[in-house]
């Protein structure tokens, strides 16, 4: 790719802060222009290439620019097929995916549905378990989050992400179950789930005693990659099935193979949700997102109608649909397990030699590494964070950022990724935590 005549970072910095909504943000303090990619790899518009450890923002699962989807991509176009028909009309694709995805389905989980992003797939969530159950409460944790939208934002467990005049209707918020920093003080080990006796106490004390919905995160994406143990999902479904609520597990960053040797972490983890949403990785980059749900939620919603424009349009459906055949022919799940132990043994190992790494967690090619200041205070290092961000990328490897501190280093590299290129990412970070200890 020719970059002679790509318009400067500086023009383009520029063109954002005249166009652009000024909520709109940029990695490093001299942001990148990305114009090309493939497999693991980004370039940038000098020509510098980068690992790609994050992942396109945990949205590249099958790796950047896979030959099978551009294949499939190319082959639509040179034969014209129609790119945009809604649900209005009949055409295959969305049914094809609609039976893959169905395949890899959480028993139980027998109906699917299509939106354009997240945020959807998880309105789409809120309004199915409210028309079952005739209730309107949802529950949501904090440190959560669950897209952009609106009801999305009214579950939103972080005030950076939050608007003056965001509605709160039909929400409240349970404590987490974030172990580095226990509301609760307790101890992994040691603890009686005081964060899932929680759940009840909040149902019991913020509500009239019945609920439509709780969503969690199987693990907490924006807040820092915050793994839950696996014994709070049982604990919490009970409390939620008892209460009459639905559960619903919002895989948008979990799913697609990154946290389970399954497709879906729900399935992984044996957890009892009655819904699951999904969502990047799902269309590896493309603008898709899913709803998986019981068929008696799903029959709630008849004699209503539920339209999405672009959702079951053939590219995007073909998109997943491919995407999903490579994970699964490809055995990119049991790949992201087996990089992702990797991973995680290289960055204990770091965590012994240096001292600013309070915590490193995750499941899968989903790893968080929590800075802090000292270990005893916890104090977060929210400056070092970005700094040694902006290392790692002059070395060329790209990482993402996160936690309600904004102290988290995030970790999802596409499921491909190879011994040789975790080696790589632990080494540099390694050799940029050196740096910034001398910058100290």
């Amino acid at each position: 790719m020719t970059t002679t005549n790509l318009p400067t970072n500086q023009e383009l910095i520029a063109k954002r802060q005249q166009h652009f909504l000024p909520t709109a943000v940029l990695y490093h303090d001299q942001p990148l222009q990305l114009v090309k990619a493939q497999g693991e790899y980004v370039w940038d518009s000098e020509g510098k290439r980068y690992l790609d450890a994050i992942g396109g923002i945990v949205c590249i699962s099958a790796g950047h620019n896979h030959p099978k989807i551009k294949k499939a991509l190319m082959g639509m176009l040179e034969n014209d097929v129609i790119q945009h028909t809604s649900t209005l009309y009949l055409t295959r694709y969305p049914v094809e995916l609609a039976e893959t995805l169905l395949e890899e389905a959480p028993e139980g989980l027998d109906r699917a549905a299509f939106t354009n992003s997240g945020s959807e797939a998880n309105e789409l969530a809120f309004m199915a378990a409210r028309q079952a159950t005739g209730e309107t409460m949802v529950l949501n944790l904090r440190h959560g989050y669950h897209g952009g939208t609106s009801g999305t934002l009214s579950q939103c467990g972080h005030h950076t992400w939050r608007f003056r005049a965001q509605p709160n209707a039909s929400a409240v918020s349970a404590l987490e179950p974030y172990c580095y920093r226990c509301p609760f003080k307790q101890h992994p080990d040691s603890c009686n789930l005081e964060c899932a006796q929680n759940v009840e106490t909040t149902i019991q004390t913020a509500t009239h005693g019945k609920i439509a919905a709780m969503v969690v995160e199987p693990v907490m994406g924006v807040g820092g990659f915050i793994t839950p143990p696996e014994r709070y999902f049982s604990e919490v479904t009970r409390i939620v099935h008892e209460y009459g609520g639905k559960f619903i597990s919002d895989e948008v960053q979990t799913g697609a193979g990154r946290c389970s040797h399954e497709l879906l972490l729900t399935k992984g983890l044996g957890i009892d949700a009655d819904i699951v949403t999904m969502a990047k990785g799902f269309g590896n980059g493309a603008a898709i997102g899913g709803v998986l749900m019981r068929s008696e939620i799903a029959d709630e919603l008849s004699g209503k109608v539920y339209f999405n424009t672009f959702a079951c349009d053939p590219y995007q459906t073909v998109q997943a649909k491919v995407t999903l055949d490579i994970i699964k022919q490809e055995q990119l799940a049991d790949n992201a397990m087996a990089m992702g132990k990797r991973l995680m043994d290289g960055l204990q190992g770091l965590m012994q030699q240096h001292q600013i790494i309070g915590d490193v967690r995750g499941r899968g090619l989903l790893m968080g590494i929590e800075l802090v200041k000292d270990r005893k205070s916890k104090a977060p290092a929210a400056a070092e964070t970005a700094r040694l961000m902006d290392i790692c990328k002059d070395r060329g490897l790209l990482l993402g950022k996160g936690g309600l501190l904004v102290n988290v280093i995030r970790l999802a590299p596409p499921l491909a990724v190879n011994a040789a290129q975790i080696d790589t990412i632990i080494e540099t970070i390694d050799s940029a935590l050196h740096q910034l200890a001398k910058e100290a």
